[in-house]
């Protein structure tokens, strides 16, 4: 038995040996040796950004920094108990950060309308309107354009002691007085936000006691509509000549046009007679 084993491990030297000379038999011992083409474990492209807190790796490029920019955001809701409120909880589970949020009827009593201001680079100002059309009482979501139409309410209570600058300043910036004393005046204002901001440092030389704000509020300007969903009830009631007004403004046109017709004849039949009754005039050879 021993020597038949090693006379087999000698031929497996041997055929062995044979296989490592030749070329193909040097490759596949190398790469037997090195394991698996290309570089290094320290030669590999390490993933650079950190983790989130689910762990995992946030892509560097996708999480550039943005500059934040400040606009309106309006959303037409059903006008129901407890909307206000969740658009509020949306806002601080989110962390977005609000400037302004005002909620007010619109031409139809079954929706209201909310008007954000937000102050948010643009993945977080889509991420707003995205969250918002999430919830169940929104009816239709958009942000309005640079062009919109915004105004804010302000009152003002500054210090009465010198009245005369008071009034000066509030006629300067459209506003009126509402209260006026021996020692405070309040003043109410409207105007853009950037204008009530404007008005505001403007008061401070006289020493501003109280102040509140109603926060923005604002539509689309022109014939554009502030939210798709208006325009689609518009559209549908028009139609069917059920929109409040609408009939009654035609109505009204009418009449006009019937009225301004009425009052065309009979200078149009002046005209005619006075036509007819003077004499035409002939030319005569001298």
């Amino acid at each position: 038995m021993s020597s038949e084993q090693s006379a087999t491990d000698g031929s497996r030297e041997a055929s062995g040996g044979r296989s490592e000379e030749t070329p193909a038999g040097r490759a596949a011992s190398e790469a037997s040796r090195k394991g698996l083409h290309g570089p290094t474990p320290e030669q590999r492209e390490r993933p650079r950004g950190r983790r989130s807190k689910q762990g995992v790796r946030v892509d560097p490029d996708a999480e550039a920094t943005h500059a934040p920019r400040r606009t309106t955001i309006s959303a037409l809701v059903k006008h129901e108990p407890g909307v206000l409120a969740e658009v509020a909880g949306l806002v601080s589970r989110r962390q977005f950060d609000i400037e302004s949020l005002t909620v007010g009827p619109t031409t139809n009593p079954e929706t209201a309308r909310v008007t954000l201001v937000v102050e948010e680079p643009e993945p977080g100002v889509r991420q707003v309107e995205k969250q918002l059309e999430k919830l169940v009482p929104v009816v239709s979501v958009r942000e309005l354009g640079r062009n919109a139409i915004r105004r804010e309410l302000v009152l003002l209570k500054v210090h009465g002691d010198r009245p005369e600058a008071v009034q000066a300043v509030t006629e300067m910036f459209d506003g009126r007085t509402l209260d006026a004393g021996p020692w405070t005046i309040t003043v109410e204002l409207t105007a853009n936000p950037d204008k009530v901001e404007d008005a505001i440092d403007a008061f401070r030389q006289f020493g501003i006691r109280e102040l509140t704000r109603t926060g923005s509020t604002a539509l689309a300007a022109g014939e554009e509509w502030t939210t798709d969903a208006e325009e689609e009830r518009y559209e549908r009631m028009t139609d069917a000549g059920e929109y409040p007004g609408y009939a009654e403004s035609r109505s009204q046109q009418r009449g006009q046009n019937g009225q301004t017709q009425q009052h065309d004849q009979p200078r149009q039949s002046e005209q005619s007679q006075r036509a007819t009754s003077s004499p035409r005039r002939t030319q005569t050879d001298d």
